[in-house]
């Protein structure tokens, strides 16, 4: 005995039903699912992001019977992307063992930001007060690296503190005379400014007395070219932290990448660290014109006086720009170095 054909509408109707069954099934499912996970997390309390893996998020509580433990957690759907820093409302989980969830994120006070390859704009780091700057006599610095991180820190929002590492390979002549008479233009340049700049070394504990007085009380990041002694800094001044140090290529001098992501550390004395990957580059292409001249500092009493409104400040008649240069007030080094950074918009 043949099979009835079903018409194309009975099919449909077919299709539907199991269609719907199916769903059923599965929101059975993950109904279910969603109690025993619930059964599993205690009281809605405050937290703190101490690192990002991937979709999950590593959690410190700021509050609360768990105050101090660190668990890793699923972020809910509805929650905005987070980053290290970020202050956040979450579940902790009763077992040890179990994942918590973040329910929310709270109200950023500022945000670290840099290009990926793309230009995309990726949040580094959130909530910081400061931006270290470390830099080192190797591998070599170069004034148009660290106005980079410098514009970025301004845009940013954050105060930029540079950190020259590494101190004792000058002081017991083991780099060029060369390089150390660039650093010291450097410091000259940027103390000028105004920008803090601090001589630190890991090689005794008074050579980090200013840093460690720095720290103190403040959210910091630490930021600049792998190789500087980023993660050795740390590892001195936690102990038991234990970052891997990279160590330098003996063909390019350039440091190798160590971290992965970024993580933040209680420091002893109060204050935290946000220890970043490391960046070669921080390239500001997102910037306008205008948000890169406002990033110098030492421009912005002069920023709105030239003559034309739409001054690009490279060629024009009347540029106060270039009338602050010659007339001493602002450093050409830096002025070259703003062009420079300008060109690469």
């Amino acid at each position: 005995m043949s099979k009835r054909k079903l018409t194309r509408q009975q099919r449909w109707r077919v299709e539907k039903v199991q269609a719907e069954r199916t769903q059923r099934a599965h929101s059975k499912d993950k109904k279910a699912q969603h109690a025993l996970i619930e059964g599993h997390l205690d009281e809605v309390s405050n937290g703190l992001v101490t690192a990002h893996f991937g979709r999950q998020v590593e959690v410190e509580a700021t509050d609360g019977p768990h105050q101090g433990k660190r668990q890793r957690c699923h972020v809910r759907a509805n929650v905005e992307s987070l980053v290290t820093g970020d202050k956040v409302t979450w579940r902790p989980a009763l077992d040890e063992l179990q994942e918590g969830v973040v329910e929310a994120r709270q109200e950023r006070k500022s945000l670290l930001a840099r290009p990926d390859m793309r230009g995309t704009m990726k949040a580094v780091a959130a909530n910081v007060d400061q931006l270290l700057l470390v830099v080192a006599p190797e591998p070599e610095p170069f004034a148009n690296l660290i106005d980079r991180y410098l514009v970025a820190a301004e845009d940013s929002g954050l105060e930029p503190v540079l950190v020259i590492n590494k101190w004792d390979l000058i002081s017991q002549g083991q780099v060029s005379p060369v390089i150390s008479q660039r650093l010291d233009s450097f410091l000259e340049i940027y103390r000028e400014i105004g920008y803090q700049v601090l001589a630190t070394s890991t090689q005794s504990e008074e050579d980090l007395r200013d840093l460690k007085q720095q720290l103190k009380g403040q959210i910091s990041v630490f930021v600049g070219q792998s190789g500087v002694g980023k993660s050795s800094l740390i590892n001195y001044l936690l102990p038991g932290v234990d970052l891997r140090v990279g160590s330098l290529s003996e063909d390019s001098r350039k440091g190798r990448h160590t971290t992965t992501t970024a993580k933040l550390f209680h420091f002893p004395e109060g204050g935290q660290l946000i220890d970043s990957p490391g960046i070669r580059e921080f390239a500001l292409g997102y910037l306008e014109a205008n948000a890169l001249a406002e990033g110098f500092r030492e421009f912005r009493p002069f920023l709105g006086l030239c003559r034309f409104r739409d001054c690009s400040h490279q060629k024009e008649p009347g540029c106060a720009l270039q009338s602050a240069v010659a007339e001493g007030k602002i450093r050409q080094q830096r002025f070259d170095s703003f062009l420079h950074l300008l060109t690469s918009l």
